[in-house]
């Protein structure tokens, strides 16, 4: 009896985790066909206003109403923390000359999707410098049973990117290893975008 109980436990735990696998990948895919339009102009507008001044822009509450605000300067990285309604917000993004209207636009626009956290990343290819705009994602969609949270990770890169027969990313076409970031495998969204679900948002 009680060696029934123990299989039927196994196999109750054996099946919710195949039933989450399937749904994080059917949630990675709806995901970002949903909120496909919100996430280029979002990319597009930090990579613009990022090219003028090096920032990221991270939610630190579930109610997405506070930001960790980081500004990096020749020398200096200045980490601010504020209520996205506050005036003291705007005052700095001016004192930094940063766009007041466009980083507060992208601040909305992440918060309609329940995106935590964008940065640009560097990274080398054949020794080459580049650049990718890293997303996360928090949604309770990809929490898995008896496991901490979860969060859906999107990188947008400038050049296509090179894929394996099971669309997992490479670190190029000549090096035919997968490209890992922060140890996690990403997997083919597009040609230029790539996601994985990771413990880490950042």
């Amino acid at each position: 009896m009680k060696n029934r109980k123990q299989l039927t436990i196994m196999l109750i735990c054996v099946a919710a985790l195949v039933s989450s696998c399937a749904s994080r990948k059917v949630f990675s895919t709806n995901y970002y066909n949903e909120h496909e339009k919100t996430l280029i102009a979002i990319e597009q507008l930090y990579k613009n206003i990022n090219q003028q001044r090096h920032f990221s822009v991270e939610f630190t509450d579930k109610s997405f109403e506070y930001i960790s605000l980081e500004i990096i300067t020749d020398s200096i990285k200045y980490i601010y923390q504020f209520n996205t309604s506050e005036p003291r917000l705007q005052d700095t993004l001016t004192k930094y000359q940063l766009p007041v209207e466009g980083v507060m636009s992208l601040i909305n626009q992440m918060s309609a999707i329940h995106c935590i956290w964008i940065n640009n990343l560097d990274y080398y290819v054949n020794n080459q410098k580049r650049s990718l705009i890293f997303m996360s994602i928090r949604h309770v969609a990809i929490r898995l049973p008896f496991t901490s949270e979860k969060y859906y990770i999107l990188t947008f890169y400038s050049q296509p990117q090179y894929f394996d027969s099971e669309g997992r990313l490479l670190a190029s076409r000549q090096v035919r290893k997968l490209r890992k970031i922060n140890d996690d495998v990403f997997r083919r969204v597009n040609d230029k975008v790539a996601y994985t679900i990771s413990e880490r948002f950042r």
